[in-house]
Parts: structure tokens; C-alpha cells; sequence
């Protein structure tokens, strides 16, 4: 029985004697008595449950109210969790045994045995826990966490985007609704206004955190072991990152990725994906790069966001990975795939209305700000192109802005046809932004044309895509870069690494030996998704040479 769910075999499918026995032999069987609670919200880490006889019932509880609703009663046959059993986050459900029941049991490690073991009992596990996930978004399961905070404020922008890019269930109350009482709402969980943002967890409420308290609590960042050294550290979580932890953990290599803010990178906050193969009616950036993720900690790779790293140093054979907080990571390898991040405007004052109208990604986050009032897009590349099209399809009048005469010029085909045929949408040419207004929020702007003329128009949100550079003035010096900042490798690098133990560099190789850079911040990359996917697949080859292993045939892709 379900309640408020839709009773969906893919999701809770009742597995045969057959598969019964074969999850049975990786794990015990136990008996528990009415009442137990097998897993509830504040574990980081939950077993695999299986039940044989009896009854479970899943809870989603508030942690104000102390309530909980049923989401899901399971008898024998059925397996407990969701997809946080594979990517790490606290599960935000408790599980209880409502009679005497008999269940067998598997640990983190037994259920990894499992999944890697047992291909087609994995794709049925995997696939049903995909779907719980996509029914727990919108049903009693995006209780569990409640984000309260201004459509105005930078700090609970940033703690949104940072939960949607988790793809976790969760809830969001504007405090400048007119349909929310804010005080009657926040005094319900000892919170006030002054307090905003507030995360209402389901054994805490948070007051005023940043990112990284809110990960911490989850259970979304690193938690280092004694001793531990991976095979290899990706620094960055987009498209080539995740694509070289993806083929790190799949050929056994113990696998941790790191990102400062999320996974994605700039990729991930594209709306649509046109041109990547295999996706011939597009793809959303945040779902291509969500299912890269959840591909790779299936595989076995463990991700940690946000996670800022801060140095880089080579004791031996070994390569110390230094986090903001002063944790260090051990490494065999490192792979390198920061990508690169946007421009900013030369404007007085910008910076004041970064995350209060002025944007460097267009989301739903950022379209539910805007809520359907004119915007600005900045730039004449793909980015800018996407952004605006999404935009107008929010309802917002878009406007975009380039120096050039020729919006052709540096767009793809595709999409300026799409500009052209959409009435939301003008182009101006030969123009700039020069001046950003407002009060707590962005009202309005100032343009001048090429004539030198300058006019004010409103603007709730100027989105920003002009361009971008890498991010590598936290590199050590022995890491060269070429004049731009980007990263020099194998063949950039044959006449400097003469006197090394390694003359001939690796492909990808930076001039650390045992250090590889892919993707948008290597010197010559392609600086396209597919090109990054392509690079962070290959580099793991190299990887594999440099520990001295010979890479393991995993399918032919």
C-alpha cells in the first residue's frame, strides 16, 4: 500500500524467491520486533533493507511538529531507501517496523557488492530508487527540508540553487509572498525574520547558514578517514570532471571529486542542450550532468560540494590536495577540471547586485526572481543564447546585448533562428550596459549605443555572459601556465620537461608529474561539453599509467 503516491512498479517493485535469495547471500537476516526503527533522519550512512516477512512503514517527519506522515507502507518482497542510499546525503525518511518482522540486512559495503556484482538486480534497485527519488520532489518527502528566505536575498539564492543542483525533495517559502505570513511562519520552528534564510531540516533548523553548513548537515561533504589515500582527486565538477570520475570508478580506482560550489559547472546551468550526440531532442544541462553523477557514485566515486580547494603539493609519490578549512586530501593523482568562470561587467557598483538581478546562470531559481518582468542577457555566444530563449519561455520581455552588428557572428544556427522567430526576444547591436540601479534589488539599467547615447531602462535581472577565464591563481608556482592563466600539458610542455623523471610527458599531463588537467582549463581544449566529456574519459588512461596499472575493459564508450 502507498499513500499519497502513485503506485508505480518501477519504483516499488516486489522482487521474486529468486532475487530474494541472491540479495540474501551478501547480506544477514534479523528479526526485529514491532516498533524498531531501522534507519531514521540523522544517519549519514543507512543499510540496504530487504523484508522478508512483516511489515515497514516509511515516515516523513517534521522536526518542528514532531509529525510524521506515512509516504510508504512495504511487506515482503519489497526493499527499503531512496537514491540517498547511493549519493550520501543524510536520508531525510525514518523507517519502522509497525509488527514483528523479519528483514535482511546489507551495510554500505555489502550493498556496493551488490550493485557491482548482480548487474540486473543493480539496474532494477537503481531504477527504482531513481523514481522514488522524482516521486519524493513532489509529494511528502519535500517536507523534510523547508527553505525559508527573500527572492531578494544573494545568501538564500545561492542555498537554493545549491539544493536544486543536489536534486534534493525539498520546499520554498518566499518571505515576500503575499500569500506567506513570515513571522507566523518562522516562529512556528523558533526562527525569526532576522534569522532568514532559514533550513528547516528534520532534526534541526538552521539560522542564517552558508552552503557549506547546510552541506555539512546533510552530509554532502568530505569526511576524511584515517589514513586514506585515493587513487585519484578530481578538482571540478563539470562535464569533464564527472566524466573522469565516472571512468576512474568504473576501472576500480578509488574515486573522490571535489567542487567548490556544486556539480555541474557551467554546463549544468544550461536549460537546453542541443547539439550533445545522443539527445536528439536536447537535454537540460542540469539533468545531463545529474545522471553523470549518479552514474558515478553507483560506480563507486564519492563526491564532496561544496568543497573550495586551496592548494596543491607533491611529497613523494603522493599529492596533497588542501581544502579552505584546512583539511588535507591524500592523492596518487589529481586531475584537474575547475572549468572557467564568467566575466564580470566593468560597472560601478555591480557587485552589490550579484544574486539580487545580477546573474551569471539562468535557472529556475533565478526565472522565479524575475517573475516574468523584463530582463537583459549580455553576450553573443551560445550561453547567452540559451539563457535569453529560456527567459522569454518564463514569460520575461528579453533583451540582449552585444558590441557586435552580427548576433551570428559567434552563436550557433540553431539558435539564432530560434531568437529570431520569438516576439519576447529583440537583439540590440552595438551596445552596452554601463550602469546598474536599484535598491535592495535591480530596477533598472543603463545602455549606451554606439553614438555615444545613453538610456535608462527597467531591468529586474542582467544576466551576464561575456566571456570567461580560468580560475588558477591558487595553483603552485611549479604548475606552468601559459599567458592566459590556463594550463600547459603533454606536448605544450615537451621542451620544459627535459630534465624530469618523466621527459616525455603523458597525454594530459601537466608539469607535476602525476597531475593532469582536462576540459575548459587545459591550454588548446576544445571549451564544448562534448569535448570535455571526451578529455575527462580520456585522462583516466594516463592515470592508469602513471600508478602503473593497466586500465580495466569496461564496455567499449
Amino acid at each position: 500500500e502507498l499513500h499519497g503516491l502513485v503506485n508505480n512498479a518501477a519504483a516499488f517493485p516486489t522482487l521474486t524467491g529468486a532475487e530474494v535469495e541472491r540479495i540474501e547471500s551478501f547480506g544477514r537476516r534479523e528479526r526485529v520486533a514491532a516498533g524498531t526503527l531501522l534507519f531514521e533522519e540523522v544517519q549519514v550512512e543507512y543499510d540496504f533493507i530487504l523484508i522478508i516477512e512483516g511489515e515497514v512503514e516509511v515516515l516523513a517527519r517534521d522536526g518542528a511538529a514532531s509529525n510524521a506522515e506515512v509516504v510508504a507502507t512495504h511487506g515482503p518482497g519489497r526493499f527499503l531507501g531512496e537514491l540517498s542510499l547511493i549519493t550520501g546525503p543524510r536520508t531525510s525518511l525514518a523507517g519502522r517496523a509497525t509488527v514483528d518482522a523479519t528483514i535482511v540486512r546489507l551495510d554500505q559495503a555489502a550493498f556496493r557488492r551488490l550493485m557491482a556484482d548482480e548487474p540486473d538486480l543493480s539496474d532494477l534497485i537503481f531504477t527504482a530508487y531513481l523514481a522514488r527519488r522524482d516521486i519524493l520532489r513532489s509529494g511528502a518527502g519535500a517536507t523534510t527540508l523547508k527553505i525559508y528566505g527573500s527572492r531578494f536575498s544573494p545568501q538564500a539564492l545561492a542555498i537554493g540553487q545549491y539544493v536544486r543542483r543536489q536534486r534534493l525533495p525539498f520546499q520554498w517559502f518566499d518571505l515576500d509572498s503575499d500569500k506567506l505570513d513570515p513571522e507566523v511562519e518562522l516562529a512556528a520552528h523558533g526562527a525569526t525574520v532576522a534569522d532568514a534564510p532559514v533550513v528547516v531540516t528534520p532534526n534541526r533548523v538552521l539560522r542564517n547558514p552558508s552552503t557549506r553548513e547546510l552541506a555539512d548537515h546533510l552530509g554532502l561533504t568530505h569526511r576524511s578517514g584515517s589514513g586514506e589515500v585515493f587513487d585519484v582527486v578530481v578538482i571540478g565538477g563539470g562535464p569533464a570532471g564527472l566524466a573522469a570520475s565516472v571512468y576512474g570508478a568504473s576501472e576500480g580506482l578509488s574515486t573522490l571529486l571535489v567542487d567548490a560550489v556544486g556539480v555541474g559547472g557551467q554546463a549544468g546551468t544550461s536549460s537546453r542542450i542541443e547539439n550533445y550526440v545522443g539527445f536528439p531532442m536536447g537535454i537540460s544541462g542540469g539533468d545531463l550532468v545529474e545522471r553523470a553523477a549518479i552514474q558515478a557514485q553507483r560506480l563507486g566515486a564519492r563526491i564532496s560540494t561544496p568543497s573550495r580547494v586551496t592548494g596543491l603539493a607533491t611529497t613523494g609519490d603522493h599529492t596533497e590536495v588542501t581544502l579552505d578549512e584546512g583539511e588535507a586530501i591524500w592523492a596518487r593523482s589529481v586531475v584537474l577540471a575547475m572549468g572557467v568562470k564568467y566575466r564580470r561587467l566593468p560597472i560601478e557598483n555591480l557587485e552589490s547586485f550579484e544574486g539580487a538581478g545580477v546573474y551569471y546562470a539562468a535557472t529556475e531559481m533565478e526565472a522565479h526572481v524575475c517573475g516574468g518582468n523584463p530582463v537583459t542577457v549580455v553576450g553573443g555566444g551560445n550561453s547567452a543564447g540559451q539563457a535569453a530563449i529560456f527567459m522569454a519561455q518564463q514569460g520575461s520581455h528579453v533583451r540582449i546585448v552585444i558590441r557586435g552588428d552580427d548576433l551570428a557572428a559567434r552563436m550557433s544556427r540553431y539558435l539564432v533562428a530560434r531568437i529570431d522567430a520569438a516576439a519576447d526576444i529583440e537583439v540590440e547591436t552595438g551596445a552596452r550596459v554601463v550602469g546598474v540601479f536599484g535598491g535592495i534589488h535591480l530596477q533598472q539599467i543603463d545602455l549606451e549605443r554606439s553614438d555615444g547615447t545613453v538610456t535608462r531602462q527597467e531591468c529586474v535581472g542582467l544576466f551576464s555572459f561575456i566571456g570567461a577565464e580560468p580560475g588558477t591563481d591558487w595553483l603552485p608556482n611549479e604548475l606552468e601556465l601559459d599567458a592566459k592563466g590556463f594550463i600547459l600539458t603533454d606536448r605544450d610542455l615537451a621542451s620544459t620537461r627535459a630534465s624530469l623523471a618523466h621527459p616525455v610527458p603523458r597525454p594530459f599531463e601537466t608539469s607535476m608529474p602525476g597531475v593532469f588537467a582536462a576540459g575548459d582549463i587545459r591550454v588548446g581544449s576544445m571549451k564544448r561539453v562534448a569535448a570535455a566529456v571526451g578529455e575527462g574519459s580520456s585522462v583516466i588512461r594516463s592515470v592508469h599509467d602513471h600508478l602503473g596499472r593497466a586500465p580495466t575493459e569496461v564496455g567499449r564508450s
